[in-house]
């Protein structure tokens, strides 16, 4: 993060400068965090107030492990009975975010900048971290880490650009009309990704069109010299062309032999199939015509669509075409739970990609298990779809059916939201034990641990709130939950960012 003083946090959030803060105005901080525990001499410390606990609970240890400043909504007493220094502000997190468009408009004035917001009802986090791949080898980049995509994982991102970031990639989720709208307005970027509109959370937007209507608020923030990237491959995707401002360039992407929507300007998968691993493999064709060859380390076919959204995008940043595929090929998944294969030494072997779940990733994941698992006993492991609203049942219902048809061999249904999905296994023609409701990952643990023979494929998906991903982990590690692997420690002061990571479309 830039160093800035406790008079400039004031000056740039409206806040009032408390305690020690206001006796020392010029007291620098060089990092800001909303973990208390992630604190070190030097750091603001954003008490932030979350769902289950509050910022200002910890602002002691915040101190006690370096914090110089604390941005606060109220006053906060050290034991002596004297403020803590700090900035009081009415709300933080819109003071997240302000300091976080001024940290941006600061990094663009000293050295050149290109931002780059990512957006899509799936596949955000993979294309990020494909997109960074590629970046980080043409100057300093700076993306999320995890999946931080909403009012507070974006400001935490930037805080971790510096004056020598040459690429600041920004993965932007909603949860309602005017959301990334309000994202694009605090960074500003200059190259625009949209991957695809889905009906995850269509309850919560009120609909499939409005979920739309969410993603394109990102290609309206363009300005003029700005790249709308575009999948022509999604016709929702593909209409926000129209909602670009004059001057902005648009660029598709698109695994379609046509020319996308009659469009020069298209980077397209030539031939794409998956090898032997079930790795995309695909001949990367440029606008111009030329083309690399991209051999991916990913797991699944619907990747080819996030591999090219990244080259799509590094091609609007002048990356050359040959440094593109490279920088792709051999890429694995930067971030855990997606698509994670592990090979158990029994010779069973564990797909995780239960970090998060919708109808149309739920499909596709089943559809690399089916083309992975010929020749094999399959095993589909599947939780809740969580945010479908009234569509819900239909939805799990329509996914039991899907399995079926694919000829899985067996199917575990893990909890009741997802219910719906074994009655429609069984309605299919789904006989005997070949699908099987449990109410929990312990159920399904004890059946697995029973059943599971060399040689199976087994994979565990579902939205993050299920947590089928920590069974995927004992499984892979043909381990019993008492060994399990340990959870990613919440963030202390941030619950709500288990949202981020997980929830947020």
């Amino acid at each position: 993060m830039i160093e800035l003083s406790a008079a400039d946090i004031a000056a740039i959030t409206g806040g009032q400068l408390i305690g020690g803060a206001a006796e020392a105005p010029g007291t620098i901080v060089d990092s800001a965090i909303t973990d208390s525990r992630e604190a070190s001499p030097g750091s603001l410390f954003i008490a932030k107030p979350g769902e289950h606990s509050d910022g200002h609970l910890f602002v002691e240890a915040a101190f006690a492990r370096g914090a110089v400043l604390a941005l606060v909504e109220r006053v906060v007493q050290d034991p002596s009975g004297a403020p803590y220094p700090a900035v009081l502000v009415p709300d933080a997190v819109l003071a997240m975010g302000a300091l976080a468009g001024e940290i941006v408009r600061r990094l663009r004035a000293n050295a050149p900048l290109t931002v780059i917001g990512i957006t899509g009802s799936a596949g955000k986090t993979t294309t990020k971290d494909l997109l960074a791949g590629i970046l980080r080898a043409e100057g300093e980049t700076v993306a999320p880490t995890g999946s931080y995509n909403g009012e507070v994982g974006v400001p935490l991102t930037i805080f971790g650009a510096g004056y020598g970031t040459r690429y600041l990639i920004v993965e932007m989720g909603a949860t309602g009309i005017g959301h990334i709208e309000y994202l694009a307005s605090m960074v500003k970027p200059d190259i625009g990704v949209v991957l695809c509109v889905g009906s995850a959370h269509a309850g919560e937007f009120g609909g499939v069109e409005n979920i739309a209507k969410a993603k394109g608020e990102l290609v309206e923030a363009l300005a003029a010299g700005g790249t709308a990237v575009l999948n022509a491959d999604d016709i929702r995707v593909a209409a926000m062309a129209k909602r670009a401002a004059a001057g902005v360039e648009i660029l598709y992407f698109t695994s379609s032999p046509e020319q996308a929507h009659g469009a020069k300007a298209a980077l397209r998968a030539v031939d794409a199939r998956t090898d032997a691993l079930g790795h995309p493999v695909f001949t990367l064709r440029f606008p111009d015509g030329s083309e690399a060859p991209v051999e991916s380390g990913l797991i699944g076919a619907h990747h080819t669509a996030n591999l090219l959204a990244a080259a799509a995008a590094a091609h609007a940043a002048g990356v050359p075409g040959d440094r593109i595929a490279a920088g792709l090929s051999g890429q694995k998944a930067a971030s855990r739970w997606r698509m994670e294969r592990t090979d158990r030494e029994d010779g069973v072997t564990v797909i995780n990609d239960a970090y998060n779940a919708n109808p149309e990733s739920m499909r596709a994941a089943l559809r690399t298990l089916a083309e992975l698992g010929r020749g094999r006993r399959t095993w589909a492991v599947l939780g809740e779809m969580l945010e479908l609203g009234d569509s819900s049942v239909t939805e799990h219902d329509a996914v039991g059916r899907y399995v079926v048809r694919l000829n899985i061999s067996h199917l575990i249904v893990v909890g009741t939201g997802a219910r719906a999905m074994h009655t429609g296994a069984v309605m299919e023609g789904s006989w005997g034990d070949e699908s099987v409701f449990v109410e929990t990952a312990e159920d399904a643990e004890r059946l697995l641990e029973s059943a599971l023979e060399p040689g199976d494929l087994v994979l565990f998906k579902s939205s993050n709130g299920a947590a089928l991903r920590h069974l995927g982990d004992r499984i892979a590690l043909n381990a019993p939950s008492s060994t399990s692997l340990p959870a990613s420690a919440p963030q202390q002061t941030s619950p709500d960012l288990a949202g981020e990571a997980g929830g947020v479309q």
